[in-house]
């Protein structure tokens, strides 16, 4: 058999350092992969497998992009990002020529080998560590900047390159982040700021950016939670308009991420403590221009790059001795500024080089008199007003309708909203003539190409988009785009991979912001605001942006936008509104408020559909606040519309089983439970406002797991719990995961005693709840780290529980409260304060008991005997009530577990007093009807008391050796991955363990 691991073959392309394997989609530069698209890729194999020989364009249509109607502007893009992947001309190599009006061919030595191996470890992870576009441009006279910068970045945490604006800051920070692909060990992002207006959403930038699926009222705190133990690169771009806001959230992921670098690109220092500055100046220039050659003339960063522009846009232009002083004075004027030399040069081919000149001459000295000269700024603005003046009329509309684009776009989109519905070709054409212009760029993702208007450039194309009176039609056309761009977004997050997914449209989310941004301040467009609203609830789960989309259906609920909303827009925002707050801030009166707003809504519609939304949300929220008896009643009216209803039916089990379990009615409880977690899983969401709710399937089982313990199966417990977390991973969906982690292997972990896996466990849940912002979450696993610290022999920081156990009842959720308060009063008791303590445990018991939430009960009694037993050896028989009184409601509600935890305690109890053959008897009792998990905690420690005893008693020992499970580890002890290992194994318990379980006789 031939293993995965062994090199494969591939077809082999060399050519100067350059190697091309097509079969692993991978060019090589010497040992080090090229950054390349897809497309470019493609293309290039294509050339290569015929060297010498003209490709004709369409026939690199055809074969590149095959079955797809695709523009010829999509080739010249890939083409030039090759030419600048191949670093052609840098160093006079050339490897492709055009053939004017008929393709491109390959013209540099090709040596093919079809035998080449390459190991699959070669390195090639580096080129998805990233979110970089792929440049279409080279980049002149920068390198000693990119070189000093990367040296920089050696040393410093924060490294600003500050500019005016068109200078080439991106340029050159976009060529230093691709230098470090493959550095840092999580990676390489682009923070792109440019089309962000709201300065507070900075940090969900930063997440949406780096891949951070955070659901938290707090993103920067969960940002800062996430980068803190991690190696990144952030490129923050465009951070001028924002700066404040942008230094704000540098200097606090500085403080708190040490692995974290920064390189900022601005018009202004960030003034953040540690950054390093360099000021970006303009390209260098000919300081005398008179009997310049242009050998002479090329030594100068400046000519260099209006020579490289206007020979791509006329392949016959020739840099001569005549020409090298007018295009110096050219670039003098211009002020070295690297988009105003690349505007001026697209015009070479409409007025050759002495016009040119005089054009930009008459343009700059009507600007003359502003300190003596032309500000850099207004250089940039006065040759981009130029360079508009020239385009025709059909040119200078596009350019002003695309400015409504806050990010990069597609040619579709583009088409869209510049209104070519009639006249898509002339449209194109258009688009083409702006990219050849400089007016547009184009950058390549892989496979896809997408255009981006430069933050100066859109400026001053929605001024003029303004002063013609578009900009109030040119934003609706963008916005209702914006809801198609929703709806195909919406499709794909069915088929695709959620990483697949946020390429393509993850994007999209400055556009869509933007879009309800504008329609909600434009008088007569805030019913298209409320549509854009309601359509992008899914998009803002699938972006993991649960806050930015709270707040959104927030304002779309405000009072002054009533009249712009149908009941069903009511129903969806204040259906999404409860769910979003109960899973970001916990179960707070305005949950049930929504959630009961939305239900009555879906009631009048008849929307059996999202009545059951309304109704499980309703149903968690009275679990989440410790109403049982109101979440069964919630529970019922599910059960009721679930006649008839396939795709809900059992979530009335759910939510029943999971309340009776709290009520310590275990036995119906793991009744209805099981009959949920047997359904097969679904893969089918009902509404969109369902991809916020817990999945059913997965919460039944983290209640299930508890009551099989309980009920004296640990084996079972482990088992389900096991499935409950792998369920949960591929979920991809951060409450389910943290549900699993904290409410599931965590707490049969310990349960079971095997505190290594629980541990895991904690910190992974603890590190996941911060990664996503979900603080109710992060508060809950702080109060279980004190259980454990108790459990554990470790320091029991006092204050630190308390504020956490006060964020937890803040927030609303009792659920859980009593058991971490009875921890409390436990810690509190062992630090010497034994009445605060007790009366702790006593305040838990009575509100459990209030509620009805009873099933906790006999361990608080144990925990308080226990507290009684090691603080006040005076009230030793109060502590015997308590482990009696504790088995007593252990044996009514079938908690065998709790019953053998007791009845240990009581045991070792008595004997310091000097034994008691009652409890002896209590305790074998229980031991006898357990069936499984004789390798758990409790078992161990009660086996060995009743081995202890029998060793008192002169009793013959039997040998265990052979016990079931005797030499089993439960949970794993080497918790090494971010994840944790599974728990429970293969394990089934069956009858057989019964046969050759070990008894023990009861005495008398």
């Amino acid at each position: 058999m031939t293993s995965d691991l062994a090199p494969r073959p591939s077809r082999s392309f060399a050519f100067g350092p350059f190697q091309l394997l097509p079969e692993r989609q991978l060019l090589m530069r010497g040992k080090t992969p090229v950054r390349i698209g897809g497309r470019a890729l493609d293309i290039l194999t294509m050339l290569v497998e015929r060297p010498g020989d003209v490709v004709g364009k369409r026939e690199l249509l055809s074969r590149v992009w095959p079955a797809t109607i695709v523009e010829e502007g999509n080739l010249k893009v890939n083409m030039a990002a090759l030419r600048r992947a191949l670093d052609e001309g840098d160093d006079g190599s050339q490897y492709i020529a055009t053939v004017v009006g008929r393709g491109y061919r390959f013209i540099a030595p090709v040596q093919f080998s079809g035998s080449a191996l390459l190991s699959p470890d070669a390195e090639v992870t580096a080129l998805r560590n990233h979110n970089l576009p792929t440049a279409t441009t080279r980049i002149v006279g920068r390198q000693d900047a990119i070189n000093a910068i990367l040296k920089e970045l050696q040393d410093a945490r924060i490294v600003s390159i500050v500019g005016a604006g068109g200078i080439g800051k991106t340029t050159i920070a976009l060529a230093v982040a691709e230098h470090t692909v493959g550095l840092p060990r999580d990676g390489v992002w682009l923070i792109d700021l440019s089309p962000l207006k709201d300065p507070t959403l900075v940090p969900n930038v930063i997440a949406t950016a780096i891949g951070l699926a955070a659901h938290s009222a707090n993103m920067l705190a969960a940002l800062s939670g996430f980068l803190r133990d991690r190696e990144m690169l952030l490129v923050f771009d465009s951070c001028e308009h924002i700066i404040e806001a942008v230094a704000s959230s540098v200097d606090r992921i500085l403080t708190d991420a040490s692995g974290v670098k920064i390189l900022a690109t601005s018009r202004e220092p960030l003034r953040v403590k540690g950054e390093r500055v360099r000021r970006l100046p303009g390209l260098a220039t000919p300081a005398e221009t008179r009997e310049l050659t242009a050998k002479a003339a090329l030594a100068f960063p400046a000519v260099q790059l209006f020579v490289d522009r206007a020979t791509d846009r006329l392949e016959s232009f020739n840099f001569g001795d005549a020409d090298a002083p007018i295009v110096a004075e050219i670039c003098r004027k211009l002020d070295g500024l690297a988009l105003a030399i690349e505007l001026a040069a697209t015009r070479v081919d409409a007025f050759g080089i002495a016009e040119l000149f005089e054009q930009l001459d008459d343009r700059f000295r009507l600007l003359q008199g502003h300190r003596g000269g032309i500000e850099r700024h207004r250089t940039l603005t006065a040759t981009i007003d130029w360079s508009y003046d020239l385009l025709s009329d059909s040119e200078r509309a596009v350019m002003r309708r695309l400015a409504t684009f806050a990010g990069a776009f597609s040619l579709d989109s583009a088409c869209a909203v510049a209104d070519a519905q009639t006249d898509r070709p002339r449209v194109i054409e258009d688009i083409a003539s702006l990219i050849a212009k400089s007016l547009l760029t184009a950058e390549v993702h892989d496979t896809e190409v997408g255009y981006r208007m430069l933050d100066t450039t859109r400026a001053y194309a929605l001024e003029k988009l303004a002063a013609n009176d578009e900009l109030e039609s040119a934003r609706r056309r963008h916005a209702e785009h914006c809801l198609e761009l929703i709806a195909l977004a919406k499709t794909d997050a069915d088929r695709l991979p959620r990483a697949e997914w946020l390429a393509r449209h993850g994007a999209k989310t400055d556009d869509i912001r933007d879009a309800m941004r504008w329609a909600f301040t434009s008088p007569a467009a805030a019913a298209l605001g409320v549509r854009l609203t309601v359509a992008a609830i899914p998009f803002g789960k699938q972006v993991s942006l649960v806050e930015e989309c709270r707040m959104a259906v927030e304002r779309a609920l405000d009072d002054r936008f009533r009249a712009h909303r149908s009941t069903r827009d009511d129903l969806m925002l204040n259906l999404t509104l409860g769910a979003t707050l109960l899973h970001t801030r916990g179960p707070l009166l305005q949950v049930k408020s929504a959630l009961t707003t939305a239900l009555g809504i879906a009631e009048e519609l008849a929307d059996t559909d999202l009545q059951l939304a309304c109704l499980r949300g309703l149903s968690e929220y009275e679990l989440w606040t410790g109403d049982s008896h109101s979440a069964i009643a919630v529970a019922n009216k599910i059960r009721a519309l679930e006649t008839g209803h396939e795709t809900a039916a059992g979530d009335a089990n759910a939510q029943a089983g999971s309340a009776l379990s709290w009520l310590g009615a275990l036995a119906a409880s793991r009744h209805q439970l099981e009959n949920i977690v047997r359904k097969p899983v679904s893969q089918n969401l009902r509404t969109d406002a369902a991809r916020f709710e817990f999945d059913q399937r997965l919460t039944a089982q983290g209640a299930l797991a508890t009551v099989l313990w309980l009920q004296g199966l640990p084996d079972q417990a482990a088992a389900v719990a096991d499935r409950q977390l792998k369920e949960a991973e591929a979920s991809n969906y951060a409450v389910s995961l943290c549900y699993a982690l904290l409410h599931g292997s965590l707490i049969i972990a310990m349960y079971v005693r095997d505190y290594d896996a629980a541990w895991g466990y904690l910190d992974s849940g603890l590190e996941h709840a911060t990664k996503h912002g979900l603080s109710i979450w992060r508060n809950m696993g702080m109060c279980t780290r004190g259980r454990m610290n108790l459990y554990t022999d470790r320091p029991f920081d006092l204050a630190a529980y308390r504020d956490a156990l006060a964020e937890v009842l803040n927030g609303g959720f009792r659920m859980r409260y009593p058991n971490y308060l009875t921890n409390y009063g436990e810690a509190l008791a062992r630090q010497g304060d034994l009445a605060g303590g007790l009366a702790a445990i006593d305040e838990a018991m009575e509100i459990s008991q209030s509620r009805g939430q009873v099933v906790g009960m006999p361990e608080m009694l144990r925990i308080k005997g226990n507290v009684i037993r090691f603080q006040d050896p005076a009230g030793l028989d109060k502590a015997t009530e308590c482990y009696r009184k504790s088995i007593e409601l252990a044996r009514r509600d079938g908690a065998l577990s709790w019953e053998l935890r007791s009845a240990i305690s009581l045991v070792k109890l008595s004997r310091e007093r000097g034994r008691d053959d009652e409890a002896e008897d209590i305790l074998a009792s229980a031991y006898n009807r357990f069936q499984e998990g004789f390798s758990t905690g409790d078992l161990r420690r009660a086996r060995a008391l009743l081995d202890t005893r029998r060793t008192l008693s002169g009793a013959e020992q039997p040998d265990h050796s052979a016990q079931p499970n005797g030499s089993r580890t439960w949970f794993p002890r080497d918790f090494k991955a971010v994840m944790p290992t599974r728990i429970g194994g293969q394990m089934t318990p069956n009858a057989s363990r019964a046969a050759s379980r070990p008894t023990v006789p009861i005495a008398g």
